[in-house]
């Protein structure tokens, strides 16, 4: 058996809010009932202090690690990071991940039936933000019976949740770990995400967002849009390194319009893929969350005033989508509030999407942090 599929683990499901006490939305609509997709993995111990909750990515879902099968050959995002051994230790730790609210991996979003209706919600399905992803997380950490996290851990928009997380319930997160992630977007990354979106907006076959039952979906404007965030997620020394200026073809140039480059074969091929497992709704609303996400919008500069988490923010040299300094911004609003904050710039050619690679550097830091919050009694 590959190593990889030795730890096996069980996608569940848990729904509440159902009619009339819908969950309420930071936009004020209401919605329920609400289903949540999650993992877990590991055993919770008798105190129950031993649990990280890893939230996801823009595009990720609860399967963080492990695999659903024996004969399973591709594992969880993070199976680098979580598992016996790795540096979120299952052999320690609980860890629990879950589908965020507004996604298309179990979870309740556009793509789910709305009970009002029968039919999928569509562009029917509210708004939501950060705070309303993390307000169904903690729904599901009730339900699990865990009044206290030892951690919360995530990349990229999942730091964003982390950030909302140690604003929203100081006194449940006894640690974070924020990684590759903003305190709030830029005008380029808005720019970016606003692109990708007008991309499936663009395709005839979206129907203004009510595509399901009309046989065709929106695949070219959706693979247009994950072609264009996955620029953003390299960097100019991973392409080089990656593809150059190599020609599928050694000859001579093709002087046609299909895919010369390496390049574009690869982000062509990434797009292709993408549509195979997501929803284009979806990804217009994750990415208006993400653009929505304001960390003084939960918490002003004496906002963390009060908390005793200890912050672990790792940023990475090449990544320019939520570079360094917006990192640094965020440690010095943290060490403002008097928080114990470490903080770590990685050095690194892969761009934003470093922390979802190996790195013996990211693997050591996080065991490291996580050991002494564990032993310090989380």
């Amino acid at each position: 058996m590959p190593e990889a599929c030795a730890n096996l683990v069980v996608k569940r499901f848990f729904t509440f809010a159902g009619p009339p006490h819908e969950l309420i939305l930071e936009s004020g609509e209401r919605l329920g009932p609400v289903t949540v997709a999650y993992e877990t993995i590991g055993a919770l111990s008798p105190k129950r202090d031993n649990a990280v909750l890893v939230v996801h990515a823009l595009t990720g879902d609860s399967h963080v690690a492990g695999c659903y099968t024996a004969e399973d050959s591709r594992p969880g995002w993070w199976d680098i990071m979580v598992g016996p051994g790795k540096a979120i230790d299952t052999g320690r730790y609980f860890v629990i991940c879950a589908n965020v609210l507004g996604g298309c991996m179990g979870s309740t979003g556009p793509s789910s039936l709305n009970p009002a209706t029968g039919r999928p919600y569509g562009l029917d399905f509210p708004l939501v933000t950060i705070g309303d992803m993390v307000t169904v997380q903690k729904a599901l950490l009730d339900h699990l019976g865990i009044s206290r996290l030892l951690a919360v851990v995530g990349g990229s928009v999942g730091g964003m949740q982390v950030l909302t997380w140690c604003a929203r319930y100081p006194e449940m997160v006894r640690a974070a770990i924020p990684l590759a992630t903003t305190p709030r977007h830029s005008a380029q990354a808005i720019a970016f995400n606003e692109v990708a979106r007008q991309a499936i907006m663009a395709d005839p076959h979206w129907r203004g967002g009510h595509y399901y039952e009309a046989g065709a979906k929106p695949d070219l404007g959706l693979a247009v849009a994950r072609m264009i965030g996955h620029i953003t997620y390299l960097s100019n020394e991973s392409m080089r390194r990656k593809f150059g200026r190599q020609l599928k073809s050694r000859d001579a140039l093709s002087f046609h319009f299909d895919a010369g480059f390496e390049v574009e074969s690869y982000l062509r091929y990434q797009g292709n893929k993408f549509v195979e497992r997501f929803d284009a709704n979806s990804f217009l609303y994750l990415t208006k969350a993400a653009d929505y996400f304001d960390l003084d919008d939960y918490a002003s500069d004496d906002g963390f005033e009060g908390a005793e988490t200890s912050f672990l923010v790792v940023a990475f040299t090449s990544d320019w989508l939520y570079p360094t300094e917006q990192s640094r911004t965020l440690v010095r609003q943290l060490k403002r509030s008097g928080l114990d904050v470490s903080f770590c710039e990685i050095e690194s050619d892969w761009g934003h999407d470093a922390f979802l690679l190996p790195s013996e550097r990211l693997h050591n830091l996080v065991a490291a942090f996580l050991d002494r919050i564990h032993r310090e009694g989380g």
